[in-house]
């Protein structure tokens, strides 16, 4: 729902100029940190990336195979894939990293991190977070002018989707989720999923 409302808002040009913005703070923050002398590793980067691959096919199957048996029903694609490819392929990268980093980092973690402060349970904290972050994650794609209409499918389906990130996030962290999350996004975009 952002990421089409602000497509309209600014345009190509306009997306254009926050992609090279945010590949400048991204090229910044890696000189910076070369600086450090920290080892860059790219069997790390590859292991990241064939993980994430996995878990977006094993979360696309398990998720609509879910919805499918609870529901007796097939997630409808939506109306994304009316925007040309290169538009879908770059909201799917921005999901992957924008998503992850609001639902998963800032409402899940935060709240797991706020509820871990009032129970000295352990996992209370991490399962209500999903829970509620899922549901949220879901909802959110509803509000607004550009939400989608509600269906029960579609919501379950992303309730079911946004449940199993975060338990990625919580139990390997934002780079795997958001690769994950990305690439899960570019299978449905280019057929690779259905």
């Amino acid at each position: 729902v952002w990421m089409k409302g602000l497509l309209i808002a600014i345009g190509a040009p306009g997306m254009l100029a926050v992609g090279a913005v945010v590949i400048a703070i991204g090229i910044a923050i890696f000189v910076r940190d070369r600086k450090k002398e920290i080892p860059i590793r790219p069997a790390f980067f590859g292991g990241v990336i064939l993980e994430s691959i996995v878990y977006a096919v094993l979360v696309a199957f398990l998720v609509s195979i879910s919805v499918s048996l609870l529901l007796a029903m097939v997630q409808d694609g939506g109306t994304v894939r009316d925007l040309p490819i290169a538009t879908q392929l770059s909201l799917s990268l921005g999901a992957g990293l924008y998503e992850e980093l609001v639902f998963r980092v800032i409402l899940v973690g935060g709240l797991a991190f706020l509820l871990g402060q009032v129970t000295s349970r352990k996992e209370i904290p991490y399962v209500v977070a999903a829970v509620v972050g899922a549901f949220l994650f879901s909802a959110v794609h509803y509000i607004g002018p550009f939400g989608d209409p509600l269906q029960l499918g579609s919501f379950l389906f992303r309730f079911l989707f946004g449940l199993a990130m975060n338990v990625i996030f919580l139990l390997r962290g934002f780079g795997v989720a958001a690769w994950t999350h990305a690439l899960y996004d570019v299978f449905v975009v280019t057929g690779f999923l259905g």
